[in-house]
Protein backbone atom coordinates (compact mmCIF):
# COMPACT_ATOMS: atom_id res chain seq x y z
CA UNK A 1 0.00 0.00 0.00
CA UNK A 2 1.26 3.70 -0.88
CA UNK A 3 2.47 5.74 2.08
CA UNK A 4 -0.02 8.36 0.65
CA UNK A 5 -2.97 6.26 2.13
CA UNK A 6 -1.67 5.08 5.23
CA UNK A 7 -0.63 7.19 8.77
CA UNK A 8 3.56 6.56 8.26
CA UNK A 9 6.54 8.48 7.84
CA UNK A 10 9.93 7.47 6.88
CA UNK A 11 11.01 8.01 10.42
CA UNK A 12 8.62 5.46 11.61
CA UNK A 13 10.88 3.81 13.90
CA UNK A 14 12.49 6.98 15.50
CA UNK A 15 11.36 5.56 19.03
CA UNK A 16 13.74 2.55 18.71
CA UNK A 17 16.79 3.87 20.05
CA UNK A 18 17.69 5.24 23.56
CA UNK A 19 17.32 9.21 23.32
CA UNK A 20 20.80 10.44 24.50
CA UNK A 21 20.45 13.08 27.72
CA UNK A 22 20.58 16.49 26.35
CA UNK A 23 22.71 19.03 27.05
CA UNK A 24 21.52 21.94 29.12
CA UNK A 25 21.12 25.31 26.45
CA UNK A 26 24.12 27.21 26.24
CA UNK A 27 26.63 24.24 27.61
CA UNK A 28 29.73 22.55 26.29
CA UNK A 29 30.03 19.23 25.87
CA UNK A 30 32.55 18.10 28.25
CA UNK A 31 34.27 14.37 27.62
CA UNK A 32 36.73 12.51 29.27
CA UNK A 33 39.86 11.40 26.71
CA UNK A 34 38.86 8.20 27.21
CA UNK A 35 34.78 8.64 26.20
CA UNK A 36 35.88 10.85 23.09
CA UNK A 37 37.74 7.46 21.83
CA UNK A 38 35.18 5.27 22.99
CA UNK A 39 32.11 7.83 20.55
CA UNK A 40 34.77 7.86 17.74
CA UNK A 41 35.51 4.42 18.11
CA UNK A 42 31.83 3.57 17.20
CA UNK A 43 31.85 6.09 14.64
CA UNK A 44 34.89 4.64 13.06
CA UNK A 45 33.07 1.26 13.25
CA UNK A 46 29.62 1.99 12.09
CA UNK A 47 31.19 3.40 8.99
CA UNK A 48 33.58 1.49 7.76
CA UNK A 49 32.39 -2.04 8.91
CA UNK A 50 28.57 -2.11 9.63
CA UNK A 51 27.65 -0.05 7.40
CA UNK A 52 29.30 -1.46 4.31
CA UNK A 53 27.80 -4.86 5.36
CA UNK A 54 24.50 -3.91 5.73
CA UNK A 55 24.55 -1.82 2.17
CA UNK A 56 26.27 -4.81 0.57
CA UNK A 57 23.11 -7.09 1.98
CA UNK A 58 20.79 -4.62 0.69
CA UNK A 59 21.77 -4.76 -2.58
CA UNK A 60 21.80 -8.43 -3.10
CA UNK A 61 18.31 -8.60 -2.02
CA UNK A 62 16.96 -5.70 -3.71
CA UNK A 63 18.75 -7.36 -6.90
CA UNK A 64 16.42 -10.98 -5.89
CA UNK A 65 13.60 -9.32 -7.14
CA UNK A 66 10.11 -8.23 -5.54
CA UNK A 67 11.30 -6.08 -2.69
CA UNK A 68 7.88 -5.52 -0.77
CA UNK A 69 7.94 -9.21 1.05
CA UNK A 70 11.39 -9.45 0.85
CA UNK A 71 12.66 -9.97 4.72
CA UNK A 72 16.26 -8.85 3.87
CA UNK A 73 15.77 -5.96 1.96
CA UNK A 74 13.02 -4.66 4.56
CA UNK A 75 15.34 -5.28 7.97
CA UNK A 76 18.64 -4.35 5.78
CA UNK A 77 16.70 -0.64 4.89
CA UNK A 78 15.57 -0.35 8.26
CA UNK A 79 18.87 -0.75 9.82
CA UNK A 80 20.61 1.24 7.31
CA UNK A 81 18.14 4.49 9.24
CA UNK A 82 19.48 2.62 12.36
CA UNK A 83 22.92 3.10 11.22
CA UNK A 84 22.77 6.56 9.63
CA UNK A 85 20.89 8.32 12.57
CA UNK A 86 23.34 7.02 14.85
CA UNK A 87 26.36 8.36 12.49
CA UNK A 88 24.71 11.44 12.62
CA UNK A 89 24.44 11.77 16.48
CA UNK A 90 27.80 10.67 16.89
CA UNK A 91 29.29 13.14 14.38
CA UNK A 92 27.22 16.07 16.21
CA UNK A 93 28.25 15.37 19.17
CA UNK A 94 31.60 14.77 18.57
CA UNK A 95 31.23 18.11 16.88
CA UNK A 96 30.71 20.15 19.99
CA UNK A 97 33.00 17.97 22.73
CA UNK A 98 35.58 19.61 24.66
CA UNK A 99 37.85 17.16 25.83
CA UNK A 100 39.01 17.63 29.42
CA UNK A 101 42.00 15.49 30.99
CA UNK A 102 41.32 14.89 34.73
CA UNK A 103 44.75 14.21 34.48
CA UNK A 104 45.60 17.65 33.92
CA UNK A 105 43.48 19.00 36.79
CA UNK A 106 45.88 21.60 38.69
CA UNK A 107 43.23 21.88 41.78
CA UNK A 108 43.27 18.39 43.48
CA UNK A 109 41.85 18.87 46.53
CA UNK A 110 38.88 20.11 44.91
CA UNK A 111 35.65 18.09 43.30
CA UNK A 112 35.78 19.31 39.45
CA UNK A 113 34.87 16.94 35.70
CA UNK A 114 36.46 13.87 35.94
CA UNK A 115 37.25 13.64 39.40
CA UNK A 116 36.09 10.12 41.88
CA UNK A 117 34.63 10.85 44.76
CA UNK A 118 33.72 9.00 47.75
CA UNK A 119 30.59 10.52 49.84
CA UNK A 120 28.84 9.15 52.40
CA UNK A 121 24.97 10.03 52.74
CA UNK A 122 23.00 10.29 56.25
CA UNK A 123 22.47 6.60 56.54
CA UNK A 124 26.21 6.06 56.78
CA UNK A 125 26.41 4.57 52.96
CA UNK A 126 29.80 5.12 51.47
CA UNK A 127 29.33 5.80 47.28
CA UNK A 128 32.49 5.68 45.00
CA UNK A 129 31.22 7.84 41.66
CA UNK A 130 33.14 9.24 38.88
CA UNK A 131 32.53 12.42 37.08
CA UNK A 132 32.12 12.57 33.10
CA UNK A 133 30.24 13.76 30.41
CA UNK A 134 26.94 13.37 29.33
CA UNK A 135 27.53 11.00 26.56
CA UNK A 136 30.25 8.72 28.87
CA UNK A 137 27.59 8.22 32.21
CA UNK A 138 26.88 4.58 33.98
CA UNK A 139 25.79 5.64 36.82
CA UNK A 140 25.01 1.40 37.69
CA UNK A 141 29.06 1.67 36.97
CA UNK A 142 29.77 4.96 39.60
CA UNK A 143 29.92 7.21 35.90
CA UNK A 144 27.14 9.92 36.74
CA UNK A 145 26.99 12.87 34.01
CA UNK A 146 28.28 16.50 34.88
CA UNK A 147 24.93 17.94 34.77
CA UNK A 148 23.28 15.06 37.28
CA UNK A 149 22.28 16.32 40.48
CA UNK A 150 24.43 14.66 42.83
CA UNK A 151 27.45 15.84 40.23
CA UNK A 152 26.17 19.53 40.86
CA UNK A 153 26.07 19.59 43.87
CA UNK A 154 29.80 17.55 44.84
CA UNK A 155 31.42 20.64 42.56
CA UNK A 156 33.87 22.18 44.11
CA UNK A 157 34.14 20.73 47.26
CA UNK A 158 36.81 19.24 49.04
CA UNK A 159 37.76 16.61 51.28
CA UNK A 160 35.85 17.14 54.63
CA UNK A 161 32.98 19.63 53.06
CA UNK A 162 29.35 18.40 53.62
CA UNK A 163 27.33 19.15 51.04
CA UNK A 164 23.54 19.49 50.18
CA UNK A 165 22.04 17.58 47.45
CA UNK A 166 18.45 18.31 46.96
CA UNK A 167 16.10 15.47 45.38
CA UNK A 168 12.16 14.82 45.22
CA UNK A 169 12.52 12.84 49.01
CA UNK A 170 13.92 16.50 50.46
CA UNK A 171 17.14 17.72 51.24
CA UNK A 172 20.38 15.35 52.09
CA UNK A 173 23.64 16.15 53.35
CA UNK A 174 26.45 14.07 51.71
CA UNK A 175 30.21 14.12 53.70
CA UNK A 176 33.00 13.94 50.81
CA UNK A 177 35.53 11.76 52.63
CA UNK A 178 37.84 11.90 49.38
CA UNK A 179 38.72 13.34 46.34
CA UNK A 180 40.69 11.62 43.56
CA UNK A 181 42.11 12.34 39.50
CA UNK A 182 43.55 9.90 37.50
CA UNK A 183 47.22 9.93 37.03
Amino acid sequence: MNKAFVKESDHEDDDDLPQAQALPAGTKNYMTPGGYERLRGELTQLMNVERPAVVQVVSWAASNGDRSENGDYLYGKKRLREIDRRMRFLTKRLDIAEVVDPAAQPNRDQVFFGATVLYSDKAGEEHRVTIVGVDEAEPLAGKISWISPVARALIKAREGDTVVLRTPGGIEELDILEVAYPE
